[in-house]
């Protein structure tokens, strides 16, 4: 039997709080070490954002694999060859945005996942097994289980059939993309504004019906993350490379230039 393990995934299945962070400029497999050293659990390789390349996420893909952290790779909307791609470089989940009906979400299941469950085509020799090549049946059943498949709801039609959407099998995670959720709403910026708390009201009572994973991303406030982790968040996006470096940088320097001199 073939066994396939996803940090990200073990997480949540222990009723604990899985968190990643963002990659979007950082381009060396180097990060996926820094960021398993920092306690994270996943990376939130973004391809939608960005100028990294499918050859880049792999090379990040694969040290993730090796270090033990989750490699999971947001493609652009609709780009379902490029999310298979990503999955045959190593990924163990992929992140979907912009998704706004059931039908988009059952099309989502459909061409990720291997045979019974999707059509997703078959490679032999994948990152995931060591680039090995165990019986086949095993290898796909093994995909299939240990992936993370996470939709993103951004607008306010989005919310709106949050339902029939996280009640969609084979989607995992149902996360809410904050920021631009915001923007649709028209209220940009204002990710802790009684609109955006009523959605993920909304989106929480969706996923404990259909027993699906709650996610966030785009609220950087400790507050906000708290208040919305309460109410049935699990899979967090902590933040990204970028304002996780300037922010740590920007408070080494008003440390600094606090001594007397």
């Amino acid at each position: 039997m073939v066994e396939l393990r996803n940090p990200a995934r073990e997480r949540l299945e222990a009723g604990e709080i899985s968190v990643g962070i963002g990659i979007r400029l950082a381009r060396s497999a180097d990060i996926a070490s820094m960021m398993k050293t920092a306690g994270m659990d996943w990376l939130f390789i973004d391809l939608e954002h960005g100028a990294l390349t499918l050859d880049q996420t792999a090379q990040i893909s694969c040290a993730a694999l090796a270090c033990g952290i989750a490699p999971l790779v947001r493609v652009p909307r609709g780009e379902m060859a490029m999310a298979t791609r990503a999955l045959d470089g190593g990924a163990l989940g992929i992140i979907m945005p912009q998704c706004e009906t059931a039908d988009e979400a059952r099309e989502i299941v459909e061409r990720m996942y291997y045979a019974p469950e999707g059509s997703r085509g078959v490679v032999g020799g994948l990152p995931q097994f060591g680039f090995a090549n165990p019986d086949m049946t095993s290898a796909m059943k093994a995909m299939n289980e240990s992936m993370l498949l996470i939709v993103m709801l951004e607008t306010p039609e989005a919310i709106a059939n949050a339902d029939e959407i996280a009640a969609v099998k084979g989607v995992d995670v149902v996360q809410i993309g904050t920021n631009d959720l915001a923007a649709a709403s028209g209220v940009p910026g204002q990710v802790g504004h009684e609109k955006i708390v009523a959605n993920y009201e909304t989106v929480a009572a969706a996923c404990k019906k259909h027993g699906k994973w709650m996610g966030m991303g785009g609220v950087p406030s400790p507050e906000l993350q708290e208040k919305y982790i309460s109410m049935g968040v699990r899979f967090v996006l902590s933040g990204q490379d970028m304002s996780v470096l300037i922010n740590a940088a920007a408070s080494t320097v008003d440390r600094v230039r606090s001594y007397k001199v």
